[in-house]
């Protein structure tokens, strides 16, 4: 197996703990608060990690979720807990994002993760067997795989279990005497493995899955829930996106051009009215399309936008840049919602005076 190093600056999408390394590192060494066994900083460092802050030395902590402080401090104090974590809410809501950053806070590694899909099978949660061995030497130590949860409750980490009720319900509940009884059974080595502390599991869940693999009671029972809102305002919305997709632009090495706030705001009035049912102003009540129009979306037709703005546009973001990612976002449903749009373009859009750029556009792509 060839060793793979790779400086940061090569890395398509770096870890939260390789991304800011630099600021992990400056918390933890000025954190004098009591930190739980085997956390690399205190809860109180933790929080100010992702919502940002200055530090006595005048060190500038970015803020990686805009949202209640509150729903932060409820998050972390629950992994200080025996009980475990379920982020819940709709798509987009950033609920991967902080629990990435959580777990790098936390345990200095993110990497510890199982993706919850119909076809997760019970060994990504328990452990598995490296086969040529078992054949040879029958199940012993060496044969066994272990999964990210076994390797967490070794090391004293946080493991991560994202959409989790997208995994079928048998296999979620191999999690339930892992969460209770904080020990893992392997019946054919006749051992279990007791979880060290500072071990805990983050997972996430979209309510839009409700009815795909529904949580049993039992289980349900082991998690302290946070449901993460959308953002309040649209002045926080545009902040979100602006800094997200100067982060991506960066990652992508895409060419440096202006992301005026106007177009990105435009994205963001338009998602928060649509999903809302309602203009900013209340006047006008709309039609809401089948899809979610999240954050995470607005991010990426604005950083879509600047690519084509980029490489084929005036080097300047606009209208025209973003409508082909707005009509893609917004019909999830070919029919329905393109109803939905039609009568949103032609209501709202085109009576808007310093919206008639948009509006061509927006036509020019819908047909």
């Amino acid at each position: 197996m060839t060793e793979i190093v790779a400086g940061q600056a090569e890395l398509l999408r770096p870890h939260a703990e390789q991304d800011y390394a630099e600021e992990l590192a400056t918390l933890a060494a000025q954190d004098t608060r009591p930190r739980p066994p085997s956390w690399k900083m205190s809860p109180w460092a933790v929080v100010t990690y992702l919502l940002g802050g200055e530090l006595e030395d005048g060190t500038v902590i970015t803020p990686k979720y805009v949202g209640p402080r509150r729903l932060m401090e409820v998050a972390v104090a629950t992994l200080a807990t025996d009980r475990a974590l379920l982020l819940l809410g709709v798509p987009g809501t950033a609920k991967t994002w902080v629990s990435e950053h959580l777990s790098a806070a936390i345990s200095g590694t993110s990497t510890l993760l199982i993706q919850g899909t119909s076809g997760t099978p019970e060994e990504a949660i328990r452990y598995g067997w490296n086969y040529a061995r078992l054949l040879a030497e029958g199940p012993t130590a060496g044969a066994l795989v272990p999964s990210p949860v076994m390797t967490a409750m070794e090391s004293g980490r946080i493991v991560r279990v994202e959409e989790l009720t997208r995994i079928p319900a048998d296999v979620q509940d191999a999690l339930i005497t892992v969460l209770s009884e904080k020990t893992l059974p392997v019946p054919e080595l006749g051992i279990e493995i007791q979880a060290t502390k500072g071990f805990n599991l983050i997972a996430t869940a979209n309510d839009r899955d409700r009815g795909v693999n529904d949580l049993s009671s039992a289980l349900r029972r082991r998690f302290n829930t946070v449901v993460l809102p959308l953002p309040a305002s649209e002045e926080d919305e545009v902040a979100i996106v602006t800094r997200r997709v100067e982060q991506l632009g960066a990652s992508l090495e895409l060419p440096k051009i202006p992301a005026t706030v106007d177009e990105i705001r435009r994205v963001v009035t338009v998602f928060r009215e649509l999903r809302s049912g309602a203009t900013s102003d209340g006047r006008t009540k709309l039609k809401s399309p089948s899809g979610t129009l999240s954050t995470a979306e607005a991010i990426s037709v604005v950083t879509n936008g600047l690519a084509l703005a980029a490489h084929f546009g005036n080097g300047t973001l606009g209208p025209s840049d973003v409508a082909a990612g707005i009509l893609g976002s917004v019909l999830k449903d070919p029919v329905a919602d393109k109803v939905v749009w039609t009568e949103y373009l032609e209501a709202v859009v085109r009576e808007r005076e310093d919206w008639s750029d948009f509006y061509r556009a927006c036509r020019e792509v819908t047909g």
